[in-house]
């Protein structure tokens, strides 16, 4: 059985339902029973392979019983910095492997990594969106580039637009990511390394597979810089494309606020752009070797649907043993390929893929006006 915490929430009814959709009995927990069993009742009556259980992802002790029978507990209740330590730790000490859809370098770092290698436990972090799917989707196109004939990978560019609202939480999330060591405005990876300033924000219009005009916001994060040495590039380009107007300015004002007036303005600005449009996500991959260019483009339903589902992934792959023990990165230890498939393979007849991929020909330039059709799916 896997359990969630959050499980009725923004990103963990979405991974909730990827579970049960993949077969796997679940625990839904919680500090509102009454939330929980509303949830229950409305997108899996009378499902005889869910139960739910009060549980405060702050409360060492409750985390311990809720983990109780379990063999991956994963953890949507956030922000991560704050129940993140305390869920792995008493997922630990009840024998329970760990996945959580946030969790950022900080936690990383204080779980200790011999310990569950020695214990043969596994806690996978980082396995939402972003990160997550931000990391996994260039190793994704790095191994289609390999299996084209490529050598070698010199450059990358990742451009990524989120169209969605903030939640309190997932806003809070933005926030310490956005403080971390490793990342930085206008950052870009040069000579396999951060250089900073080495980008500004420009503003465009009707780019391929983004119509409209926004912003791109250069950023180097430290998960984009893992995956920058994982490919083995010289240099690498993240771009932020923000489209509407009150996103952009909340974002040059919610670093020099307190984290949750700063939450506030996020979630405030994101509900007036994102007025009259659906959620969707939209990342763009450019890879380019020593024999050709190499470009995949995802588009998705929105930041809870995609996290639910990289979440329900991870937790999968850790109880079929595909994840080794120790603590880990999401996109550093699910295979890549496979966390793609799962996100774009419908899993019951009335419930559509959360995300597609379009493929281009080998060598095409994805942003000359002559590279913008659909060539292929996965």
């Amino acid at each position: 059985m896997i359990g969630v915490i959050g499980g009725y929430g923004d990103v963990g009814r979405h991974a909730v339902l990827a579970l049960r959709r993949a077969g796997h009995p679940v625990r839904v927990g919680g500090r509102s029973a009454t939330a929980a069993a509303e949830f229950l009742a409305r997108d899996l009556p009378d499902d005889p392979a869910v139960e739910h259980q009060t549980v405060d992802a702050r409360d060492a002790g409750g985390v311990e019983s809720f983990a109780e029978g379990l063999d991956v507990l994963v953890n949507c209740a956030g922000p991560s910095h704050l129940t993140g330590s305390t869920a792995a730790d008493a997922a630990f000490r009840a024998g329970v492997d760990y996945v959580d859809a946030a969790g950022d370098d900080a936690l990383h770092v204080l779980l200790d990594d011999g310990r569950y290698r020695g214990a043969g436990r596994r806690a996978v972090l980082s396995a939402g969106l972003r990160p997550g799917l931000t990391g996994l989707f260039p190793r994704a196109v790095a191994h289609w580039a390999r299996a084209a004939g490529a050598a070698y990978l010199d450059t990358v560019t990742v451009r990524t637009r989120v169209v969605d609202l903030f939640t309190t939480t997932s806003a809070l999330e933005y926030l310490r990511g956005a403080s971390d060591p490793g990342a930085g405005p206008l950052v870009a990876w040069r000579d396999g390394a951060p250089r900073p300033r080495a980008l500004t924000r420009r503003t465009v219009t009707d780019l391929p597979f983004f119509p409209g005009t926004g912003t791109e916001l250069p950023q180097l994060s430290a998960e984009d810089a893992r995956t920058a040495r994982a490919l083995g590039v010289r240099d690498g380009d993240w771009l932020t494309l923000v489209q509407g107007e009150h996103v952009l300015a909340a974002f040059d004002r919610v670093h020099v606020l307190p984290p949750q007036e700063a939450a506030g303005r996020l979630c405030r600005a994101a509900r007036l752009d994102l007025a009259g449009r659906l959620p969707a996500v939209t990342m763009a991959v450019v890879l380019t070797g020593d024999t050709a260019t190499r470009t995949a483009v995802l588009h998705g339903s929105g930041n809870a649907p995609l996290s639910g589902a990289v979440a329900a992934h991870a937790a999968t792959a850790v109880l079929r043993g595909e994840v080794p023990p120790g603590r880990h990165f999401a996109a550093d230890v699910l295979d890549p390929e496979a966390a793609l498939t799962a996100l774009t393979r419908s899993q019951a007849p009335d419930v559509p893929p959360c995300a597609r991929i379009e493929l281009l020909p080998d060598g095409a330039d994805p942003f000359a006006p002559d590279a913008v059709a659909e060539v292929g799916a996965l």
